[in-house]
């Protein structure tokens, strides 16, 4: 798993990604401090980060890079469903994340095509790491 160092920025960029659009919905917000929970980020530290981010870390790790992610995925989905964000923005946002952490321009292409054909748009995991494994091999 991931060290503090690269938690904090994973937990700074989804907080960018959902302010993106300028304030952090609640349904997001509360999105946000699951993640951080998930992540044993303090709540104290996770309201730090709102105001003041960390500077990107790359993560090292190809599936943890997956895992990140298939949650800015899960982040976009709940923009849309609970926001005014239209669609084309939310994905060229997701898009340009999804390559800065060094993922395929193929397999971002591939998830972005496909989570219109699921319910809710969102890509189940197994689905996901499929589509990363096929193009990483």
């Amino acid at each position: 798993m991931a060290n503090r160092v690269e938690k904090l920025s994973l937990l700074s960029e989804m907080i960018a990604f959902a302010k993106y659009d300028k304030d952090i919905k609640n349904i997001e917000y509360n999105f946000l401090l699951g993640v951080a929970k998930q992540l044993e980020i303090s709540r104290e530290d996770f309201e730090y980060l709102i105001e003041n981010p960390v500077n990107y870390t790359h993560l090292k790790s190809h599936s943890e890079r997956i895992v990140q992610f298939h949650r800015l995925v899960l982040l976009m989905n709940i923009e849309q469903e609970y926001g005014e964000e239209n669609n084309s923005a939310g994905v060229v946002k997701l898009y340009n994340f999804g390559l800065r952490m060094g993922l395929s321009h193929e397999s971002i292409t591939k998830v972005l095509y496909l989570m219109e054909s699921f319910p809710n748009k969102i890509v189940p995991p197994d689905v996901l790491i499929d589509i990363f494994k096929t193009q990483y091999n």
